[in-house]
């Protein structure tokens, strides 16, 4: 069983960057067996062998579905979505008055909470960007969590997990026991299937990206391919959020580090720092 579950372990980590640890076999067993049913597989020696040969690509999605991990919340850990807030959108308005257009990519971005949260806090400030043209593109590995995402729907549990009283009211309302992000800021979010060790020329560039509390996850080589992309991928002076708890080695060698809660800029910018309280 060990040898099976190591080969799961490698086609896993060659099509997702995920390093699953060796002594995690009861956790992908018990992820996988709803997906071994589904699929009329006996055990996971099955799913293996039709995981590696990869004829069944439904089969290889649900798989993928299975063991993401999509823990989130509305405004999750805070102090980034203040930094952004307070100071750096600030800056990029600043930086972008002759453009007027600002890119913005939640990448990860599971079930959605973390692009309505990026899109309320631009709702905020729906005066000082009036007339700016501003794009955000949500993207995630797990095709469930992206058509969880946009519909914006959630649970009574989901919505107490970092919205106030007064958000809650003002950018959903009640669908029968579910609370439904309201369509003018589900409309202003592009989610679309993405994996990150995919090509990122098709997105094109952006001002902001968000890739936090998913790199943990990753084998070293392919974190650091993942942060050389996102490096590529932002515009001159943009800036990119990773997880406060995140090791930053790998991050080094291609950003420098604006803030310890996660907030970088690429070092081949040549733009003065901006530096937080």
């Amino acid at each position: 069983m060990n040898f099976i579950f190591a080969r799961f372990r490698r086609q896993l980590a060659a099509l997702t960057g995920i390093a699953l640890d060796a002594d995690k076999l009861y956790l992908a067993e018990s992820r996988l067996a709803p997906v071994m049913r589904a699929h009329g597989l006996a055990d996971l020696a099955e799913l293996v062998d039709a995981f590696e040969r990869q004829e069944n690509s439904t089969l290889v999605r649900d798989a993928i579905d299975a063991m993401t991990t999509n823990e989130t919340l509305f405004f999750r850990d805070r102090t980034p979505f203040e930094n952004f807030r307070k100071q750096i959108l600030p800056d990029l308005i600043a930086s972008r008055a002759n453009e007027r257009r600002l890119r913005f990519w939640c990448a990860a971005c599971s079930t959605g909470q973390e692009a309505y949260s990026l899109a309320m806090t631009l709702d905020q400030d729906a005066v000082a960007l009036r007339g700016w043209t501003l794009e955000v593109l949500a993207t995630d590995l797990s095709t469930a969590a992206v058509e969880a995402a946009r519909s914006g729907s959630y649970s009574q549990f989901e919505v107490q997990r970092g919205l106030s009283t007064s958000q809650l009211l003002r950018y959903f309302h009640r669908e029968d026991e579910s609370w439904r992000v309201n369509e003018h800021l589900r409309a202003r979010i592009d989610f679309r299937d993405f994996n990150l060790l995919s090509d990122y020329t098709e997105l094109g560039t952006f001002d902001v990206i968000f890739c936090r509390n998913v790199l943990m996850y990753f084998e070293p080589e392919m974190k650091r391919a993942v942060l050389a992309r996102l490096s590529q991928a932002l515009n001159d002076s943009g800036y990119l959020f990773l997880g406060a708890a995140e090791p930053t080695n790998e991050a080094n060698a291609h950003f420098t580090q604006v803030t310890q809660d996660g907030v970088w800029r690429a070092r081949r910018r040549t733009a003065p720092q901006l530096r937080l309280a």
